[in-house]
């Protein structure tokens, strides 16, 4: 891959504003990633989550367990330090998207009733995430600016 690829998928003029909507969704992503893979915070591990997934229908389970908890501990983590964030970005999105539709779309809107408002919200922040960038203050700064196409500036203040 050539470095004009790279340079699209680090630079960002998000400013302040990726920092702000990177890192709290990051967090809250990972730690729900690490309730479906290790079983934190109070959520049920690899298998438990697996055989969850299974029992509505997204087969095979683990996999399907091992998937979501990987883009979202992983991504969340990603995002919250901003590397790689638009590919972090867009593998949260996609997790998002197949919670909504796997889930909760049956139950209306509100978290209230198990509806898809929680999963559609961090959907949509990925979307913009993955639309602008990590912002001024991302590790995608360092990277970029080491393939040569970032700004000495930027990447002291990453």
């Amino acid at each position: 891959m050539n470095a004009t690829f790279f340079k699209a998928l680090l630079q960002s003029n998000a400013g302040l504003a990726g920092l702000i909507l990177r890192v709290p969704v990051g967090v809250i992503l990972a730690a729900h990633g690490a309730q479906k893979l290790f079983g934190w915070f109070g959520g049920y591990g690899l298998e438990g989550t697996g055989q969850w997934m299974a029992s509505i229908g997204l087969e095979p389970g683990y996999l399907m367990a091992l998937l979501a908890g990987g883009a979202e501990f992983f991504g969340g983590l990603a995002l919250a330090l901003g590397f790689l964030t638009r590919p972090a970005a867009l593998a949260n999105a996609v997790a998002m998207l197949v919670a909504i539709f796997a889930v909760h779309i049956d139950n209306g809107l509100f978290m209230s009733n198990n509806g898809y408002e929680y999963a559609l919200t961090l959907f949509v922040v990925s979307v913009a995430v993955l639309i602008q960038g990590g912002g001024r203050f991302a590790i995608d700064n360092t990277l970029l600016a080491s393939l040569g196409g970032g700004s000495g500036r930027r990447t002291a203040l990453a």
